[in-house]
């Protein structure tokens, strides 16, 4: 490893002050072995600038540099593409406003992406709730994502995401656009771009121990969310394939099946019951889009 290589941690954030300002104060601490230096870089996706105050003061109390740029387009792509542009160095570490970081977290993904020559590292995102959450959300397990062990090559851009991934600078070399604006009210962008680099040939590496944690808001314990954000989230699956397909078909039979089940999931009790609804809406989403229906939109359910 070279002690030179530095790497920027990129924030979008959106009027979520109090949450921006704990994940900066937490990234004081992350451990380098003074293997690497990093930076900080706050894209701040509010036209108002509600920000800038929060960068303004714990640039005195941040040990590292601590950037802020405002893109007054509302736009999740925008904002990643923001980011992008202004980073620097040799790598690009994205994590989300609503998470902090383990101390180790740099270290482990900047130790990965060595050791497994990989062109990106991701790592797990850990939910912790702002309240009690109900049983049923707890017992269903929709709050927590897939992990793989470390070293696992993700071939499925399904389990890839910007909420905890560091990056080789390289990937971003002849496009100052590596995000699809067709994503930014939806999400879904940092889905696609990892589709693309894959398709390409790179590749991405999981790494266990690198471990970040998501806070779960009391507006996200509701049977709705969830049921909104599959329908969401199939959409966005459907962009990727078309109605005559394997992965569309997969959908039809799936969805069959999952409504056949559902009365007696129901009575097996309300985390099975939801789990499963879950899952069929997210399969309801893509065939309904297909048709040129789409219920949920955008990300504006969320917070």
């Amino acid at each position: 490893m070279n002690a030179k290589n530095t790497i920027t941690v990129a924030v979008c954030t959106y009027k979520r002050q109090k949450l921006l300002e704990k994940l900066l104060l937490n990234l004081n601490d992350q451990f380098t072995n003074d293997e690497f230096g990093y930076s900080a870089v706050v894209v701040d996706n509010d036209s108002e600038k509600s920000a800038e105050s929060v960068i303004k003061t714990l640039r005195k109390k941040c040990s590292y540099e601590l950037q802020y740029v405002c893109e007054p387009v509302k736009s999740i792509t925008q904002a990643r593409n923001r980011a992008v542009q202004n980073a620097g160095g040799d790598f690009l570490a994205f994590i989300d406003d609503d998470e902090y970081p383990d101390r180790m977290w740099l270290y482990n993904l900047y130790k990965s992406i060595h050791e497994y020559a990989a062109d990106g590292i991701l790592g797990p995102v850990l939910p912790y709730f702002e309240i009690k959450p109900p049983d049923w959300l707890v017992k269903s397990r929709l709050c927590n994502r897939k992990t793989f062990s470390t070293g696992t090559v993700l071939k499925d851009p399904v389990y890839t995401r910007t909420g905890n991934v560091l990056l080789r600078m390289s990937l971003f070399e002849n496009t100052i656009y590596p995000f699809d604006n067709r994503f930014g009210s939806t999400g879904g962008e940092d889905s696609h771009f990892f589709a693309t680099a894959i398709n390409k040939g790179k590749v991405f590496i999981w790494c266990n121990e690198a471990i970040v944690h998501e806070l779960v808001p009391e507006c996200r314990l509701t049977r709705r969310y969830y049921i909104q954000r599959a329908l969401l989230r199939g959409a966005l699956n459907a962009r990727n394939s078309s109605f005559v397909s394997k992965s569309t078909a997969k959908s039809l039979i799936a969805s069959g099946l999952y409504s056949i089940s559902l009365p007696f999931l129901f009575l097996a009790g309300q985390h099975h019951f939801m789990k499963y609804l879950v899952r069929n809406c997210d399969h309801i989403g893509k065939i309904l889009s297909h048709l040129g229906i789409e219920p949920v939109k955008d990300r504006s359910f969320q917070a």
